[in-house]
């Protein structure tokens, strides 16, 4: 198996396990990874509770920021959710774009969209639908979304320029997205790179910030901001499962950083092809 199917192998098999139990379990995790302090409530994921649409049962405290607080969804709007998990984030976004609009959640994980379509028939929400499918290959017709959002996913996916690309196509021209995710700053130590649970756990798989940025940047995204940036502390408890305690003191001092940002950017209203033909 080629190392880009065994990192996707392993993370479907443990988002299926998290898509089997609650959200109170689940916030344990460093975004779900196993490999987090059962001390610490959340490490990354930020309080939905207060916010329109939000749904218990569909949250499984697995993201890292609240992407549909700064997606601009106007009522009417397609919106498409690339990761959609349990569904929470759909479900808020449909609070945004009402009932004229509709939201497609796309996640590749069987068990997830099996909970998402159950949570969705609950609420009795015709407009919300969910597609099994991987984010570098996504089940949308090009032209298809007004917004995207996504909330720390990206960073499980090993090709992310493809990703990016992907995002660009379903994109409306004049459509944008607003993506939490999880970068660096500084080197990881390397046990912690090569650690499977902090891959799944959001963190190993978390690409330098200006290299992220700069993929979307190159990818052809106008006006690209970063809405809201916070630093994630992972306590010593978890970083003792991979290093030594002088090791971590190394680690702390060395200005590294793990960082949850949401970021928007906009695909152009045209492309032009030429000097005298512009084309969507």
């Amino acid at each position: 198996m080629e190392p880009t199917e065994e990192i996707k192998q392993m993370v479907k098999e443990k988002y299926s396990e998290i898509a089997l139990q609650n959200g109170e379990t689940n916030t344990s995790y460093c975004c779900g990874s196993s490999c987090c302090s059962t001390e610490v409530y959340s490490i990354m994921t930020d309080d939905y509770k207060n916010i329109d649409g939000y749904n218990s049962e569909a949250d499984l405290g697995l993201g890292c920021g609240l992407p549909t607080q700064f997606a601009k969804i106007k009522k009417g709007d397609v919106v498409i959710d690339l990761g959609s998990g349990a569904g929470n984030d759909c479900f808020i976004a449909r609070a945004e774009t009402g009932e004229t609009g509709k939201v497609i959640g796309v996640d590749m994980t069987e068990a997830m969209i099996n909970r998402s379509r159950t949570n969705a028939e609950k609420l009795k929400y015709h407009n919300v639908e969910f597609r099994l499918g991987e984010i570098e290959e996504l089940p949308v017709t090009s032209g298809a979304a007004d917004v995207i959002i996504s909330n720390c996913v990206l960073n499980l996916v090993p090709a992310k320029q493809k990703a990016f690309r992907e995002i660009y196509r379903v994109l409306k021209a004049g459509g944008h997205f607003s993506i939490s995710d999880i970068v660096l700053t500084g080197a990881l130590p390397t046990r912690i790179l090569q650690a499977t649970e902090m891959y799944a756990g959001c963190v190993s798989g978390a690409m330098q910030k200006e290299e992220y940025l700069g993929i979307i940047r190159e990818t052809g995204f106008d006006n690209l901001t970063l809405q809201k940036e916070k630093m994630i502390t992972i306590p010593d408890d978890i970083l003792l499962n991979y290093l030594s305690k002088e090791e971590i003191d190394k680690f702390n001092q060395s200005g590294a950083g793990i960082f949850s940002i949401t970021v928007y950017a906009e695909k152009p209203d045209a492309v032009c092809c030429d000097k005298t033909t512009c084309c969507n």
